[in-house]
């Protein structure tokens, strides 16, 4: 039976004038295959077989003629994989997967494919190739796994959801063939690849490889407005042409269209098209029309209104921009003073569920946004002055895709990263929201509070302008060109190609100047990966050397704490969430808490800051839903029990070193009625100011932990650096979870010391404690009940048999 004809599967550009065919199985014959890329280009030449570095950045491995094979990772700087640092593994269904970490025989060593740093492991073919479809990964010595691209054309996943990649005997390398051009190609033009002697058989797109990635340019982009006139100015690498639509009106009805002009290629402006008009447009509105290449859903669409994706203030999800002056934007608040990381106690928060019922005169419009929080944070009785947090962490604020104003939304889908939400605006025609945001941060820093922006980068929402500027470059693909959804929200922005790297670090610089933010808490900030965040953190910290980097550390695809540490970026602590959660129901283990109470050490957190430890966010249900005694998660009418239990979670949380965080309203038991995702519920978010009245010992008892944490006295739990080894010295009680627990027990930090002691159980448990512990005076600041800094009451002596009653705890200082 005669052999099916080879198939053309892929083709890619490696520049402008190379590129590489993929063959669906190896090409046995003496002579090479021979192709065409259409009219323009008919004969390729030089095609030349290339295992090594191609087949290897593509799928992981190849196999040479002489019945060897070699697997091959990459090697970029800064990237998620240090070599120097952590030794990586081949393993996969070959080897026992997990017994490859540690095993001398299946670590990568460093080496060079065509002048390419890789790291590689060689050995005989035939077991990998035999039986087929193995699966294989590359994994850390610190059992970190690497993720292969969306876009190996070798992906596979399993039932659970890992990919892997797979082992193909047919697909050796000798698959994968290469080809030169005599001229330089135009990526705005569409081409096929096609057999030469067999062009009926259709073809498949030319697309660009990963060296359209790194196109970019460091010229300032947006609505620029200079003296006398103004500059529009758009990175659309793959346009055929661009025209701006500019109006006076918000309507844009009787908008003028100007044709933008591509600047050359070789002046450092890949890929920009711009255009000047000779007057200045402050206040005008504008939105671009782009056209280019029809591929599918890569398809450019020039019916289509786009936002600009530096325009600096819009009118709503779909635009238009508005034009602004940067004299008239100004410059944000330089005069705070950003606390120190490990000063920090920080407030998360929503800017409506905040202003929706507070106390204040305020009208509906203000409600909605800025103005009316701004009002709150002004008034006498704001309620997170007097909790006592130094730093508020805000949800979204850039412009996202709510379609109405009016419409409740978290914030979580932007479709614009320079502007401020014209929802949170009163007149966003007149790009009040400028102003609006402005002002606010101003009130917050006059409260002693930093602000943190909760930011976005991992996805856009609708409609996806970035998508019409140019969807294969700024969005993750597979090799099918199915956009990737690690997110769960649809599309996963390419943040590793160069100007999506720059949009990111320009739009957060900008938060910072023209707004006076202290820092920004990333979502999903796996997605954006460790290469990105580190040079996110390089950029921001030349322009504001204190700026708080705090990365939400995961996604659908894994996790990424462990490999942060390694960074200036502290992470939210998922493990210390869950795990006091069920601590404080009974369960868990003593030493597990033990870890959480040291601050998360060394694998999660090299430095104690750089854990935001946290029971409660605005995913999910809320602290008291969760962990009530009532039916249906509800805790609107908490127990007693469930109070005890909070007063706890406070204990710890304060107790515990790295940086604590408390949600909104967490401190007078906040419920939702047990929902779990309330991401449009405006109704079940919105703050209860009423309810601080009837848990007004709660939100005390978690005022009295803040105030005791900020003050001298609690300087011991604001540790800079990892403290000595004999800082902490911990005392159990047999099988219990229970646990006391000796800060600054070696003095290294002079004579001050303090014991806590827990006991999430339902029944009173003592905690045997030594001579060299009673043999002190001991003084108690707090219980299960009450913070008595400053004030006289009843105070339990510290004995060798230390009692902690059933669901108690306590607090109490020596000097030495």
């Amino acid at each position: 039976m005669a052999e099916a004809p080879h198939r053309i599967v892929r083709a890619w550009l490696e520049s402008l004038s190379t590129g590489v065919v993929e063959l669906d199985r190896d090409w046995t014959a003496p002579t090479p295959p021979r192709f065409t890329l259409g009219e323009q280009c008919p004969t390729p030449a030089a095609l030349a077989a290339d295992a090594g570095r191609v087949a290897g950045a593509t799928q992981g491995y190849f196999a040479g003629t002489d019945g060897t094979i070699t697997f091959v990772l990459p090697v970029r700087p800064g990237g998620a994989a240090d070599p120097a640092r952590d030794p990586i593994y081949l393993a996969g269904d070959f080897n026992g997967w997990q017994a490859a970490i540690g095993a001398d025989e299946w670590r990568l060593q460093a080496g060079e494919i065509e002048g390419t740093p890789v790291l590689r492991w060689s050995g005989e073919a035939a077991r990998f190739l035999s039986p087929g479809g193995q699966r294989f990964k590359f994994v850390t010595g610190e059992h970190q796994w690497l993720m292969p691209p969306d876009d190996a054309p070798n992906l596979v996943r399993d039932e659970q959801g890992n990919t892997n990649r797979v082992i193909d005997a047919a697909r050796t390398g000798r698959h994968l063939w290469r080809f030169s051009l005599a001229a330089p190609l135009l990526l705005a033009e569409p081409r096929l690849v096609t057999w030469s002697d067999r062009p009926a058989e259709g073809g498949v797109p030319l697309v660009p490889g990963p060296f359209f990635y790194e196109l970019r340019t460091e010229l300032p982009l947006g609505a620029l407005v200079r003296t006398p006139g103004t500059v529009f100015r758009l990175f659309a690498p793959r346009a055929r042409s661009v025209s701006l639509e500019l109006s006076a009106d918000a309507t844009m009805a009787s908008a003028q269209t100007f044709e933008l002009v591509r600047r050359p290629d070789a002046d450092g402006a890949a890929g920009v098209w711009e255009v000047t008009l000779d007057r200045n447009l402050h206040g005008w509105f504008y939105a671009y029309r782009i056209d280019g290449v029809s591929e599918g859903a890569d398809s450019f669409d020039p019916g289509k209104r786009v936002l600009d994706p530096y325009a600096r203030a819009a009118m709503g999800r779909a635009g238009p921009g508005i034009v602004l002056d940067p004299a008239w934007v100004g410059e944000g608040d330089r005069d705070f003073a950003t606390p120190a990381w490990h000063d920090l106690v920080m407030a998360e928060a929503h800017v409506r569920d905040l202003a929706a019922n507070a106390p204040v005169k305020a009208s509906s419009l203000e409600r909605r946004g800025f103005t009316g929080l701004r009002k709150w944070v002004e008034s006498p009785e704001f309620h997170l002055h007097h909790l006592g947090v130094n730093c508020v962490e805000l949800q979204p604020v850039q412009e996202f895709d709510n379609p109405t104003p009016e419409e409740y939304h978290w914030g979580y889908m932007p479709v614009n990263y320079f502007a401020p939400s014209s929802a949170y605006a009163t007149e966003p025609a007149k790009a009040s929201g400028v102003r609006e945001l402005q002002e606010l941060v101003r009130a917050f820093h006059r409260r002693g509070m930093a602000v943190i922006l909760d930011v976005v980068y991992n996805h856009v929402g609708e409609p996806p302008h970035l998508q019409a500027v140019d969807r294969r470059y700024y969005f993750e693909q597979d090799s099918a060109g199915r956009l990737a959804n690690w997110s769960g929200c649809g599309n996963d922005l390419r943040a590793r190609s160069a100007m999506a790297r720059r949009l990111i670090i320009d739009s957060c610089l900008h938060l910072i100047e023209a707004y006076g933010v202290d820092g920004f808490r990333f979502d999903l900030a796996e997605l954006l990966g460790v290469e990105v965040l580190r040079d996110i953190e390089a950029a921001l910290k030349r322009s504001k050397p204190g700026v708080i980097l705090i990365a939400e550390p995961w996604s659908f695809r894994g996790h990424i704490a462990g490999v942060l540490r390694d960074t200036g970026w502290a992470s939210w602590n998922d493990g210390f969430r869950d795990f006091v959660r069920d601590y404080v129901r009974g369960g868990g283990a003593a030493e597990r808490m033990e870890y959480f109470l040291r601050g998360s050490p060394w694998f999660f957190a090299k430095w104690p800051a750089q854990t935001v430890n946290y029971t409660e966010s605005h995913d999910d249900r809320a602290w008291i839903d969760v962990i009530t005694e009532n039916p249906n998660f509800d805790g609107f009418g908490p127990t007693g029990n469930d109070r005890r239990r909070t007063h706890l979670m406070a204990a710890l949380l304060f107790m515990s070193l790295g940086i604590p965080m408390v949600a909104a309203g967490q401190d007078y038991l906040r419920s939702k009625h047990g929902v779990n995702n309330t991401y449009q519920r405006g109704d079940l978010n919105a703050l209860d100011y009423r309810r601080l009245y009837r848990y007004l010992g709660t939100h005390a008892y978690f005022a009295g932990w803040i105030a005791f944490r900020r003050s001298e006295l609690g300087r011991l739990l604001r540790q800079h650096t990892r403290p000595s080894e004999g800082f902490f010295e911990f005392f159990r009680s047999g099988d219990s979870p229970a646990l006391a627990v000796i800060y600054n027990a070696d003095y290294a930090q002079g004579p001050q010391r303090l014991l806590f002691a827990v006991n999430p159980t339902l029944g009173d448990v003592t905690v045997r404690l030594p001579d060299r512990v009673t043999g002190f005076a001991w003084h108690q600041l707090a219980d299960h009940e009450l913070f008595r800094l400053g004030s006289p009451g009843p105070s339990q002596p510290v004995e060798s048999e230390l009692l902690v009653p059933a669901l108690g705890c306590g607090l109490w200082i020596s000097q030495a």
